[in-house]
């Protein structure tokens, strides 16, 4: 009983690692996001905050 339980958590283990190596479509587009100055993540579609001059708080 116990090997039955090891045997399928090794199956769906196996499982979650293939799917984890499928290319997935949106992933172009992060990596487009970054501001080419700073290298930080845009959010939104306004410009980076390295460029429009606004402080961030910290």
């Amino acid at each position: 009983m116990l090997s039955k339980i090891v045997a399928i958590f090794l199956v769906v283990v196996a499982v979650m690692g293939m799917f984890g190596k499928l290319r997935l479509p949106g992933r172009e587009k992060l990596s487009n996001v970054k501001c080419p100055d700073c290298g930080r993540y845009r959010i939104g579609k306004g410009p980076c905050p390295c460029k429009s001059g606004k402080k961030e708080p910290r």
